[in-house]
């Protein structure tokens, strides 16, 4: 079995790839079509609120609780994406272009 990188390797990165995210991170149309526009701008505040919470227990020195916190708000704004009420691009999706 090939080895993992460190735990605070695979959390920087996790955090680096979510504040990237969410600095271009946006509402759909189709979210203000639907409705739902509101509701989607709370669930990326909420994303927002776990990636900070991710960087809080990392400068705590709780890197488990902090990777927990920042993929949880991955998943919130997978399902948004999913759904097709916000639009952004990892930085893995990007380097797919190159």
């Amino acid at each position: 079995m090939p080895s993992q990188p460190p735990l605070s390797e695979r959390l920087e990165r996790y955090l680096s790839s979510m504040r990237s995210v969410l600095s271009e991170v946006k509402l759909t149309g189709e979210a203000h079509r639907v409705g739902l526009g509101e509701r989607a701008s709370m669930v990326v505040d909420l994303a927002r609120r776990y990636y900070q919470d991710a960087e809080h227990y990392k400068g705590a020195g709780d890197l488990v609780t902090s990777l927990v916190c920042v993929v949880y708000g991955e998943g919130l704004l997978d399902a948004l994406r999913a759904l097709g009420l916000v639009e952004y691009r990892w930085p893995s999706e990007r380097w797919d272009d190159a």
